[in-house]
């Protein structure tokens, strides 16, 4: 691809995308923000794509190429079933020689142009340009052949599916991870002939020579149910070839989505960023009920939904702390339909998944956050089934193993823990025993103990609804577990063998091995020292004093590597975005900056918030430091520019911080408008000196969901220097359990 055509195609792009919507007279939308490049080269591991899509729905497309730098592509997929995983039936475009047809093309390809609801590219082999436009459940394309010759369309299945041909129409599916994905495909000019025969596993379509230029378009629908339903998808939704309605309903489905939040001031690359950072947030859950049913992911049946949409596609250790409680303010009924999908989900697996997909559930990471989803969602008045959640989820933590990455039952790991109250942990060279562990994400024994105190708090409030004294007791009392592990006299979670001893000699920055695993997972020490979500002011305490917890937080920004910084990532690869030994690129840390209130210096979170989003979210190639997991690092933007952050999922409040905007007004769904405004700010301007909540002076560095719920303002005066008065005293600290154990009488 030639430099000076595609950076002037990117500039293109992104200078359309950074005019303001807000100002008088601009006729521009929201969605002309989105710059879905931004990320598409990775820091270290995985970048960001271009995904056209419609918010949350059944069919994404994501083009057959990684980065942005690659020089080619494969063509382009009819669906992407799991966010940037899997692709399903290769659409392939040829021109020229029918001889030269092959399974498989690696295309050069230029001109490209992206957008959530638009995709544009040229083959430049070939001379062909395409133009993409998706629907919920159906997407339309055309192919304009710029040579003259022989003219095809290729559709290949991976070898794993069945195609079928008549007339001007294609249809078939592919089975990809034990699910069928079906589709149904018509052009406006019947092909010549198809290459095979019906059941063949590739095809293509052969148009008549032109002798001009000329166009072929296509119009087809996905399911998961069977072809008929993927033919209706494509007529309900796409009636007639015209691409440009196709692209108009996408504008108007993204304007509508984006436009729940609406901010004012900032500089136009921190409002593309922005609204970059919102269109993520919607590429996952996806909602696959289709004309009110849907294919169980587990049981592959066909169900009725019922009336409630049924959810999927969540990375869920990911997605709770940020992504999850952004729904429950922009969505809040979608947001229920999702709870009651992953009761669903446990009915048909009889676990509660982790990281459920259109296929079932891979079971990854460590913990079960589902806890924290439930809990967060009840907190906030979000109406689903409690008891059917309660029931799933504590029996999976308590049946299942805790061994990350691992679906099955207890083993003798998960008994130590039931009975102890810490996962007992291997000294380095000690051989590991238990089958189940023996795999590259080993035992995380630290990293399992927090998220199992954490999600047990979470399934206490549950009971706690459900009026369940028994239960809410037992699991409340399990949530203190995190203590077992801390290390008074380092400040650390440190792991303990099963005779309930420290490992020592022990390096907070390294010990672990690739990822710190046997230990910690994807971070070291110095990342999960925080990892108490539900409980920051036991936290606080363990630490001693405010004044020692506010210098451990100032030394986690401040600590070296400790090594080259290609030695330091060979060992932890997930660790990008450091400030000091503070991750921004990675989930686990994103509450951390907010801990300063906890700790009656707010003005330090106000200071690192700005610095972290100015130096590690932008809006260029590489704008996003690190993994961006279908929305967990983006919600985190979302949030911290909007000026507040949910420290703990499962409780209804905001820590405050520092917002980068000087109005930003959020419409609910109730019908009432919840604005943060911030007097004198710009980017010096960034610590907070007053605070009014509605109209009356406000000292607290939190505010409810109620606050929300009711609409109103928060207004902020900001300054140039820090205001250490404001927020502090015990009454501004943000609520969470605290040292006292309260059990239900």
């Amino acid at each position: 691809m030639k430099k000076s055509t595609l950076f002037a195609a990117m500039a293109a792009i992104v200078s359309a995308a950074m005019l303001s919507a807000c100002s008088a007279g601009d006729k521009r939308e929201v969605v002309d923000y989105v710059n879905n490049r931004i990320g598409n080269i990775s820091h270290l591991l995985v970048p960001t794509y271009p995904t056209a899509q419609l918010p949350n729905s059944m069919l994404r497309m994501n083009p057959g190429h990684e980065e942005f730098t690659s020089d080619r592509m494969s063509g382009l997929p009819l669906n992407v079933p799991s966010h940037r995983q899997g692709t399903v039936l290769a659409m392939m475009p040829f021109a020229g020689d029918e001889s030269v047809i092959k399974p498989r093309f690696a295309y050069r390809y230029d001109q490209e142009k992206t957008a959530p609801y638009r995709y544009q590219v040229v083959f430049d082999d070939f001379g062909i340009a395409l133009d993409y436009a998706p629907a919920a459940h159906s997407a339309m394309f055309t192919l304009t052949f710029e040579q003259t010759g022989g003219r095809y369309l290729q559709i290949r299945s991976n070898d794993h599916g069945e195609l079928y041909s008549e007339g001007n129409a294609m249809w078939g599916w592919e089975n990809y991870g034990g699910t069928k994905h079906y589709f149904y495909m018509e052009f406006d000019t019947t092909p010549e002939k198809v290459s095979g025969k019906d059941g063949d596993s590739m095809r293509y379509a052969s148009f008549a020579p032109s002798t001009a230029p000329s166009t072929v378009q296509v119009r087809y629908g996905i399911s998961y149910i069977d072809t008929d339903q993927a033919k209706r998808h494509m007529l309900n939704e796409i009636p007639a070839y015209d691409i440009e309605a196709v692209v108009a309903a996408g504008r108007k489905a993204w304007n509508k989505a984006l436009g729940k939040i609406r901010v004012e001031g900032g500089s136009e690359d921190q409002r593309t960023t922005f609204y970059t950072a919102l269109y993520r947030c919607h590429e996952r859950m996806i909602n696959i009920s289709e004309e009110g049913r849907y294919r169980g992911p587990f049981d592959k049946q066909i169900h009725d939904d019922g009336g409630v949409a049924f959810w999927t596609d969540d990375w869920v250790w990911d997605t709770y702390q940020s992504l999850h409680p952004l729904h429950c303010i922009l969505n809040p009924t979608a947001e229920g339909e999702k709870m009651n999908s992953y009761v669903r989900m446990f009915r048909e697996a009889g676990w509660m998944p982790t990281f459920p997909a259109v296929c079932g559930d891979s079971h990854r990471m460590n913990g079960n956050h589902s806890a924290a989803i439930f809990a967060d969602a009840l907190a906030k008045g979000i109406e689903y089934d409690v008891e059917g959640a309660f029931e799933g989820i504590s029996h999976s933590v308590l049946n299942e193993t805790m061994i990350p990455w691992t679906l099955g039952p207890n083993t003798e790991l998960d008994e130590f823990y039931h009975k102890n109250g810490w996962f007992p942990a291997l000294r380095p060279g000690e051989q590991e025993w238990v089958e189940e562990a023996k795999g590259f994400e080993q035992r995380q024994a630290v990293a399992v103990t927090l998220a199992a105190s954490y999600d047990d708090w979470c399934i206490a409030q549950l009971a706690k609804h459900l009026k369940n004294k028994e239960q809410h007791n037992f699991f409340l009392q399990r949530s203190f577990n995190y203590r077992n592990l801390f290390n008074r006299e380092t400040g650390f979670f440190h792991p303990k063998d099963a005779n309930g001893e420290f490992i020592q000699p022990f390096d907070y920055v390294f010990a672990g091995g690739l990822g710190a695993r046997a230990y910690y997972d994807e971070n070291n020490a110095w990342t999960y020292i925080w990892d108490v979500h539900h409980n920051i002011g036991d936290l606080v305490a363990l630490f001693g004093s405010e004044e020692r917890f506010v210098e451990k937080l100032d030394k986690l920004f401040s600590e070296g590597m400790g090594m080259a910084k290609w030695l330091y990532y060979a060992k932890l690869p997930d660790s990008t975005g450091n400030v000091g030994q503070f991750v921004m690129g990675n989930e686990p840390s994103c509450h951390i900056p907010y801990l300063y209130c906890y700790a009656g210096q707010p003005w330090k979170t106000q200071k690192r918030i700005r610095m972290l989003m100015e130096s590690w979210f932008r809006n260029d190639l590489m704008g996003v430091c690190g993994d961006e997991d279908g929305g967990g690092m983006s919600a985190f933007y979302v949030f911290s520019a909007m000026g507040f952050y949910p420290v703990t999922a499962g409780l209804p409040y905001y820590v405050i911080g520092s917002p980068l905007f000087d109005k930003t007004s959020i419409d609910l769904e109730n019908g009432k408008t919840f604005t943060v405004v911030a007097k004198n700010n710009s980017a010096e301007n960034k610590y907070i000196q007053s605070a009014k909540l509605n109209g009356k002076p406000y000292n607290k560095t939190y505010f409810s969901h109620e606050d929300i719920l009711n609409g109103g303002t928060l207004e902020l005066v900001m300054g140039n220097r820090p205001c250490k008065q404001w927020g502090v005293g015990a009454d501004a600290v943000p609520p969470s359990q605290g040292s006292v154990l309260t059990l239900m009488e």
